[in-house]
């Protein structure tokens, strides 16, 4: 049986098989962890066409003229206070210095870009409700909205420290339970409960079974398109939100 020889590396060699791996310095945690990229529905983004433009400047010239107590942020639903709504908002908070926030086709990013752009400038207000999201349930996932409304709180919590935040579940859309739609609204809804927080001054509340018949079909009485609100669906939120309202505005 042979014996092995054994085999003497010069030194020169060795170090220079060495020198690359000890040259190259570990990576620390920080340098190793790549950062989470905001998805677009938190990346606060303007919309281009000229109807959200001007609608955009009348709110932030609006609330220049200060005397702003309450304000409702959203989308069309909101801004059909203005429509359909007029009546009740005008028995609700006709007195209460309210300013509607709402511009129709808005998603959150349209939201968070209004926020810091000109819609809080120069107010104090003691409340404000927000009610986002259905637009964006079209093409983004629930985690992504549900990143977008938790952005808005912290914008308002920056620019309007001293308000209560009253954020809403999404109202439920969809003839039934059965609907793509209102299984879209239901998961984010379910993920804004546990991540969309309830502390400090910010409130969650679901008022959205009040909409809704006793076998969880949506009755075009209340939502004659099955999204939008009719004056009995502007009664039914107004009368479900009250004793929240209440609590920081006072009595009506």
């Amino acid at each position: 049986m042979k014996r092995l020889r054994s085999v003497s590396l010069p030194l020169v060699l060795i170090m220079s098989l060495a020198l690359p791996a000890a040259m190259a310095a570990p990576q620390t945690k920080e340098q190793s962890a790549k950062p989470k990229q905001r998805p677009a529905a938190a990346v606060p983004a303007p919309r281009n066409d000229a109807g959200w433009k001007k609608r955009q400047e009348s709110i932030s010239a609006r609330v220049k003229q200060g005397n702003v107590d309450l304000i409702f942020i959203g989308d069309s639903i909101t801004q059909g206070w203005e429509g359909g709504g007029k009546k009740v908002w005008e028995e609700f908070y006709g007195k209460r210095n309210a300013v509607n926030l709402g511009i129709g086709g808005d998603q959150t990013q349209h939201v968070l870009w209004r926020l810091q752009n000109g819609n809080l400038d120069g107010i104090s207000p003691k409340l404000a409700v927000v009610m986002i999201g259905t637009n964006n349930t079209g093409g983004q996932k629930p985690e992504e909205i549900v990143a977008g409304i938790r952005a808005i709180v912290r914008t308002l919590r920056e620019k309007v420290p001293d308000a209560k935040v009253l954020v809403l579940a999404i109202f439920p859309r969809g003839k039934d339970n059965q609907a793509p739609q209102r299984q879209a609204v239901a998961s984010v809804n379910e993920l804004l409960a546990k991540r969309g927080g309830g502390r400090g001054n910010v409130t969650l509340l679901d008022i959205g079974p009040k909409f809704l018949e006793k076998d969880g079909t949506l009755s075009k009485e209340i939502m004659p398109d099955l999204l939008h609100l009719s004056p009995k669906g502007y009664q039914i939120w107004a009368e479900a939100i009250e004793p929240e309202v209440e609590k920081v505005m006072g009595k009506k």
